[in-house]
């Protein structure tokens, strides 16, 4: 998510810049701060994503005008995103055994 952005709130940190978001670092705080929850994600069918967080990011702002497309929120802060052939997550998904979300990933393959 971070590489992804084209913004990085206080940050001049190097990037691809290659989504229209604007995240915000370690935002829901330290490493001793990362939890594990559940999440409802719009193209996911079924029971929610077991979602792990670790120092994540969230994404600010998305530019929906651009492509953006919000897929997943942890309360207010979205936490998963898509633009194009692009996919952003502030989870680890691959530290679950649930597949879906990388199916996804692989869905988006024309």
């Amino acid at each position: 998510m971070i590489l992804l952005a084209k913004h990085i709130v206080d940050s001049d940190q190097w990037r691809l810049g290659l989504m229209d978001i604007t995240v915000e670092r370690n935002a829901f705080g330290r490493q001793v701060d990362s939890f594990e929850t559940d999440l409802e994600v719009a193209g996911i069918a079924g029971s929610p994503v077991r979602a792990v967080f670790i120092r994540a990011p969230f994404v600010r702002e998305a530019e929906e005008a651009a492509g953006v497309e919000v897929l997943a929120r942890f309360r207010d802060r979205i936490v998963m995103c898509r633009q194009g052939n692009l996919l952003a997550t502030a989870f680890h998904p691959e530290l679950t055994s649930d597949r879906r979300t990388q199916q996804y990933f692989v869905d988006m393959i024309p």
